[in-house]
């Protein structure tokens, strides 16, 4: 009976064996794939969002796009009252004129007076003449780039879209007054979407430029991409800058030491369906080991 039963005995301690093993290992790959392999869940999906502000001052007229909109490079966002500035441009052109006929009959006078022999006009008429020719030269140059600056402006009442992208937080609309240089909206350039994986410093030995990225949205939805480079600085809220400019030391020392985040750049490549990417997502980033 005590034969019988040996071999059974043998197969559970072995059975018992081969089971701790496996855990063992599997305990070990999880432990070294969260604590080593570069990994993240801290990642958040950026785009280049452009702040529009206008380069001329007036009331809106006309905001022919609505908050969340694809809007074309060179679409018409919002325009501008082009009344003052159009009138601008009329007394601009007018006083072009004027500097050209000024132009035109200080140079007669010039051409004139240098014909004359010197016994009839002295060579101080003829200075004279030849500098009052050159002062309308200027001043007609000056009207000139006048009224260029004044059909700027004009052609500036006209906020284009600098970029194909998506009307975000529209705040404008007509019959508010714009000021130049505020901005007025926001477009998020659709062709600029990236990653900002956000790795332990603990990591940072086996993340390299170039390694191939799996990016997961909280979603689920697939996106594929590879590293474009590793900030190489973060801000140190342990040594702040006193009112003397010096470091201000902590005298206390925090036992528990977190590693830092440190900003990782993604590039994305290819996604393996369609998804609605919004600056501010959150994603889980895990790079290739080799």
């Amino acid at each position: 009976m005590r034969l019988q039963k040996l071999p059974r005995v043998l197969v559970s301690v072995l059975a018992t064996l081969a089971i701790s093993t496996a855990s063992s290992v599997a305990v070990r790959a999880l432990w070294i794939h969260y604590m080593q392999d570069p990994w993240t869940r801290d990642g958040r999906v950026r785009a280049n969002i452009i702040d529009i502000a206008p380069d001329v001052s007036g009331e809106v007229v006309t905001v022919p796009v609505h908050d969340n909109e694809f809007v074309r490079k060179g679409q018409l966002l919002m325009q501008i009252d082009p009344s003052h500035y159009a009138i601008a441009v009329q007394q601009a052109q007018a006083a072009v004129a004027a500097a050209k006929s000024e132009l035109d009959m200080r140079r007669n006078q010039a051409s004139r007076r240098a014909d004359l022999s010197s016994e009839v006009v002295s060579a101080e008429s003829r200075d004279d003449a030849n500098n009052a020719a050159s002062a309308a030269a200027a001043k007609y140059q000056q009207t000139q780039a006048e009224l260029a600056a004044a059909k700027l402006d004009l052609e500036r009442t006209r906020v284009l879209s600098p970029v194909d992208g998506y009307i975000t937080n529209l705040q404008v609309f007509a019959g508010d007054y714009a000021t130049r240089g505020s901005a007025r909206l926001a477009v998020v350039d659709s062709h600029s979407f990236w990653v900002y994986g956000y790795f332990e410093e603990t990591k940072l030995p086996r993340v390299r430029v170039g390694a191939r990225a799996q990016i997961q949205l909280m979603s689920g939805e697939l996106l594929q991409g590879h590293v474009e480079g590793v900030s190489r600085g973060i801000y140190d809220r342990d040594n702040p800058e006193s009112r003397d400019l010096v470091a201000n030391v902590d005298p206390v020392f925090n036992w528990v030491r977190l590693a830092q985040r440190v900003p990782v750049r993604i590039r994305i490549d290819s996604t393996l369906s369609d998804p609605l990417l919004s600056a501010g997502q959150t994603c889980t980033v895990v790079l290739a080991s080799n």
